[in-house]
């Protein structure tokens, strides 16, 4: 079961993070994406963009727990996993990235590998977070609300109380709300509601989605 909010990259954003050892360079691409076929479109991108490099190494995680990499060529677990234990010590979600390795001529074995993509992702998540691109995503319930113009002010502040946002308002002949409730939020509000209509049913909730609130 996913969390009911996480930290991820604001989407269309990207962040930058490098590292130099020995003259390798490590420049690391972080962005906010939605499955794997945009963490996909995203290592083609950085591949395309850096074709000359000697590797580009992927890692990704999604919200619903997903989660996958690859050390593209350097020795095994000493690229793909420490950038994805960056992503994951973070507490990052729907995030991918990039970790393009120009070779500079000397060996880095296996533990100034590590070290150095760790490094470069770090950097990238430290960017993110300084450029003010890291954002919050909470699991929230859409609810739709039918009322005579007369209960306006009354279901306003009993949406407000109950920790709710008014998204949208719609006055025809009566007014129809759309509202925003955390998760499990929700259900207090429309019991609420359910009673100062004597039982009429005035609002319906939608799916839980992730989203801003």
């Amino acid at each position: 079961m996913p969390a009911s909010r996480y930290n991820t990259i604001a989407a269309g954003a990207e962040a930058i993070g490098e590292f130099e050892d020995r003259r390798s360079r490590f420049i690391a691409s972080l962005r906010h994406v939605e499955g794997e076929e945009q963490a996909a479109a995203h290592l083609a991108e950085i591949r395309a963009l850096h074709h000359d490099a000697r590797h580009n190494v992927p890692a990704w995680i999604l919200a619903d727990g997903r989660e996958r990499c690859s050390d593209d060529g350097e020795p095994q677990r000493t690229a793909g996993m420490p950038a994805l234990e960056v992503l994951r010590g973070a507490g990052l979600a729907d995030v991918s990235v990039v970790v393009t390795r120009y070779f500079g001529g000397t060996l880095l074995g296996p533990g100034g590998l590590v070290r150095a993509y760790t490094a470069a992702v770090q950097e990238a998540v430290a960017a993110a977070r300084r450029d003010g691109l890291v954002v919050e995503k909470c699991l929230v319930v859409p609810v739709v609300v039918q009322i005579p113009y007369s209960a306006y002010d009354r279901v306003t502040r009993m949406i407000a109380d109950a920790g709710g946002k008014v998204k949208d308002s719609l006055f025809a002949e009566d007014v129809q709300l759309t509202c925003a409730f955390h998760a499990g939020d929700e259900g207090p509000f429309m019991a609420a509601l359910r009673e100062f209509a004597a039982g009429d049913e005035l609002a319906r909730a939608g799916e839980p989605r992730f989203s801003d609130f």
